[in-house]
């Protein structure tokens, strides 16, 4: 089973262009997606609305576009929402800067403000969204200037713990680093947890391996290797190992997607999803890895689109198919976010027997 569908089309619903898809499913199986509804143009910075759209039935009829946080001018984006498994609640970390405020002068630290962390809450099952609460005194250190959550989505560890993956720019230095934000008590409160022991490293994503340890992947600068890069936390995220490149994961320096399908809790062999623009030369051929042994090595790929694509986000639905939320077109990758919707059979062509 192999199914696409737009599902946010540039110049439609009040915005130029939409960007940076996230997509989770809930405890009642309801799919959110979220993405950033840039109102004039597809640039980064200036007026940007955080955007819903919900499905109860698996992808294959969706809502009209809902506003979960919109300051007029400015900019609230960069989705990473994460479900509570056990109250269903789900919380939205997102940030926010000042619309005129562009990343080179935030970074620089002669923007009028800077990046601030904040968080939305659901308990229907993303119907409504408590107002937004910023969080940044308890997740991003003083002399951080750049800051991003996800995007993509967080998880939940097997201890409970709810766990976003973000990443940041230092002042004066201005290197660059991925980290985890993280909370005991189901979201109420968020702490900072550790950052990458070194930099070349941003927008990431985080899942949890079997012998409980996390796995961080990474976009990656360095120049002489367009791979993506992991890291690994064997103290739930306080602490990352040195980094270390995949060779297989190839990238034109982008975001990517990782997402635990099966483990031995599920009473099966372990499957790790990876989703990105598998491309050295551009942003283009989205595609979607499986990994059998912990995401040392990732013998199944199968191509949503050859043509542009960029930003994308995994999600495993209740019934246990697939779906990718990822950026694509024909002349540039802005055009629109599209749900791909599979099932295990379509992504190794009949050959998964086990």
């Amino acid at each position: 089973m192999h199914a696409q569908k737009d599902l946010f089309i540039g110049a439609t619903e009040g915005y130029h262009t939409f960007r940076i898809p996230s997509v989770v499913a809930t405890v009642k199986g309801t799919v959110l997606a979220f993405c950033e509804g840039r109102k004039n143009d597809s640039h980064d910075s200036g007026d940007i609305a955080l955007l819903l759209k919900r499905s109860e039935d698996g992808g294959a009829s969706w809502s009209d576009l809902h506003i979960v946080w919109d300051d007029p001018g400015h900019t609230c984006g960069n989705p990473c929402p994460v479900v509570d498994q056990k109250s269903g609640a789900i919380c939205l970390l997102m940030t926010h800067n000042l619309g005129t405020d562009v990343e080179p002068q935030i970074i620089d630290e002669t923007s009028r403000g800077s990046r601030t962390v904040w968080l939305s809450r659901s308990v229907d099952d993303g119907l409504s969204w408590s107002a937004p609460t910023d969080l940044s005194a308890t997740t991003k250190k003083p002399n951080w200037t750049w800051y991003a959550t996800g995007p993509g989505a967080g998880i939940q560890q097997a201890s409970g713990r709810l766990t976003i993956p973000c990443d940041h720019i230092e002042a004066g230095s201005k290197k660059y680093y991925s980290h985890i934000i993280y909370s005991d008590d189901g979201g109420s409160t968020w702490a900072l947890g550790g950052s990458t022991p070194s930099d070349q490293v941003n927008e990431c994503e985080v899942a949890q391996l079997d012998d409980g340890r996390l796995l961080l992947n990474m976009r990656n600068y360095d120049p002489a290797h367009r791979t993506r890069v992991r890291s690994y936390s064997a103290d739930g995220g306080l602490s990352w190992s040195a980094l270390e490149r995949d060779e297989t994961l190839i990238e034109p320096i982008c975001q990517a997607s990782l997402r635990r399908f099966t483990g031995s809790a599920d009473g099966g062999c372990s499957r790790l999803l990876f989703a990105n623009p598998a491309s050295l030369q551009a942003r283009e051929n989205m595609t979607v890895r499986l990994s059998y042994d912990e995401g040392l090595s990732w013998p199944v790929a199968r191509v949503l689109h050859p043509g542009p694509a960029a930003y994308s986000c995994l999600t495993v639905l209740p019934d246990r198919t697939l779906a990718c939320l990822y950026e694509r077109g024909d002349e540039n990758p802005r055009e629109k976010i599209t749900w791909a919707h599979f099932d295990l059979e379509w992504l190794t062509e009949g050959k998964d027997r086990l």
